[in-house]
C-alpha cells in the first residue's frame, strides 16, 4: 500500500460535512494531507494533530485548483 503525507496550507474555504451534518470548513492555517493511494484524502489539522476529515480526491483537486489549498512540498 502507498502511503504519503504532506504538508500544506488551507489559505481558502475547504468546506466538509461534521458528524452532526453541517457544513463547516477546515481552519485556515497549516495542515497534513494524507494519501492511502485510493481515492479518499485525510486532511489533518489543529495544533496536535486532533481534527481530520476524509474528502473525495475530486475536492482536494478543486482545493487545490482554486488556491484554497496549497501543497508545500
Amino acid at each position: 500500500m502507498d502511503f504519503t503525507t504532506r504538508r500544506a496550507r488551507i489559505t481558502g474555504p475547504v468546506s466538509y460535512l461534521s458528524g452532526s451534518g453541517r457544513k463547516q470548513n477546515i481552519p485556515i492555517g497549516p495542515c497534513l494531507v494524507e494519501s492511502l493511494g485510493g481515492r479518499v484524502i485525510d486532511i489533518v489539522w489543529g495544533a496536535r494533530g486532533q481534527s481530520s476529515v476524509a474528502l473525495p480526491v475530486e475536492e482536494i483537486e478543486a482545493a487545490r485548483d482554486h488556491g484554497h489549498l496549497v501543497l508545500l512540498d
